[in-house]
């Protein structure tokens, strides 16, 4: 039985019908040549999720709903950290470095952003100088000391990246919950929110 999509996870199946009609015209060709859309955090009905569409360039972003039934294909971030040296040359030098950090954990990693989508799709859409999105799964409380020791672990590996804790209640910023004096901002479905701590939603600002 297929799982239930999750932020971050590419979708392949989105049909034409479900695009907005005023939908652009980069956005209809991107589904009509078959590419997988990103599932986004957001509020929807029950039978739907919401995703986002890219096209070519940086700023062709559309964010829509599509139906669960639809869905043929699932991938996810934790797929796509193993990768073939001889397609992704460029992907592979940045992600050996972090993969050697984060196997050392027993923590579950992905690969998002652009750079998830060009492994799942071959289709080449980062450069040399592009972040890589990097995604840990976090069901129970870092600690900030914990935090803080990745983090530079991560900065000894000199790839620019950005590194999101995903915890029962959104995601939130590595970097941030390193470094924190104060509020975190936890990304949720429900919209994004300054939080105490990220693992307590009884903490969450009012």
């Amino acid at each position: 039985m297929m799982s239930a999509p999750q932020a971050h996870d590419l979708l392949w199946g989105m049909p034409l019908g479900a695009l907005p009609e005023q939908a652009p015209d980069w956005a209809w060709q991107a589904i009509a040549t078959g590419q997988p859309v990103v599932v986004r955090r957001a509020v929807t009905d029950e039978d739907q999720v919401a995703v986002g569409i890219r096209g070519a360039q940086r700023q062709q972003r559309l964010g829509c709903v599509m139906p669960k039934a639809a869905i043929q294909r699932i991938v996810k971030p934790e797929q796509l950290i193993v990768v073939d040296a001889e397609l992704f040359p460029v992907i592979a030098e940045k992600v050996q470095p972090i993969a050697q950090v984060l196997q050392a954990t027993n923590w579950t990693w992905g690969i998002t952003g652009s750079t998830g989508f060009e492994l799942a799709t071959g289709l080449q859409v980062t450069h040399a100088n592009s972040d890589l999105d990097i995604l840990i799964r976090m069901p129970n409380e870092l600690s900030k000391a914990d935090a803080k020791a990745l983090w530079s672990a991560l900065q000894q590996t000199s790839v620019r990246m950005d590194v999101q804790l995903q915890t029962p209640y959104g995601g939130v910023a590595l970097a941030d919950w390193a470094n924190a004096r104060h509020q975190v901002l936890l990304k949720r479905s429900q919209g994004a929110v300054l939080v105490d701590n990220p693992w307590m939603m009884q903490e969450v600002a009012a």
